[in-house]
């Protein structure tokens, strides 16, 4: 599962001298087609909106509903590109910041807290396997911590548990060499698990901390 803030590293990296850009070619598009289509923003903004129809506050309905703006083009550039850019996941943090001082300050510290501890968690493990856990999963993790607060947990789990019911899915397919030599991008497994977590991830956490 790799994702990073800079083309993948290995026998996928282009080489250099002959093989770069002649000066004054066109620099190829700096996001891909896919995540700028029509369709996509569309999606995008209905996705936003739903989620922000299933929150209880007006601050979480603006706060979860910007998430999803900055998540899906999150998934997308990582399927095509395996990059989850700072472009994006830097400005969505610093909107982060500003709504949840401006909208709920009282719990501000809290999502600061889980964003922390969400984003230390992933950095160990991209640490332990840069191969298959890149600083961009981290950041965007962190991202979705100032976005959810202690939902990020669910998040975290979620992503975690589809990328590896796909891993097995694809060893079951084409044999356990062969998926072990699969790179899997793992921003669209947050991405969808954050949306999961952001209309599902208060019920659950308040229905596991009343059991026990």
């Amino acid at each position: 599962m790799t994702s990073t803030d800079s083309p993948p590293t290995g026998g996928s990296k282009p080489p250099t001298g002959a093989e770069q850009p002649p000066p004054g070619a066109q620099s190829p598009p700096t996001a891909p087609t896919r995540a700028r289509s029509p369709v996509a923003i569309a999606v995008t903004i209905a996705l936003a909106a739903a989620v922000a129809a299933t929150q209880s506050t007006l601050a979480l309905s603006i706060l979860r509903g910007a998430l999803v703006l900055a998540l899906v083009p999150c998934a997308l550039i990582d399927l095509e590109r395996r990059i989850i850019p700072n472009r994006i996941t830097g400005p969505a943090a610093a909107v982060a910041l500003v709504l949840g001082l401006a909208l709920d300050p009282s719990h501000e510290p809290r999502r600061l807290l889980w964003a922390v501890l969400a984003g230390g968690f992933l950095l160990l493990a991209a640490l332990a396997s840069p191969a298959g856990m890149g600083m961009g999963d981290v950041k965007l993790l962190a991202v979705i911590g100032l976005f959810l607060g202690p939902p990020v947990v669910v998040a975290l789990l979620l992503a975690l548990l589809g990328s590896s019911v796909f891993a097995v899915v694809i060893a079951t397919r084409r044999g356990v060499r062969r998926a072990r030599r699969t790179a899997l991008p793992f921003g669209p497994f947050l991405a969808g698990a954050a949306l999961l977590a952001a209309v599902v991830g208060d019920p659950l956490l308040h229905s596991y901390l009343t059991a026990h």
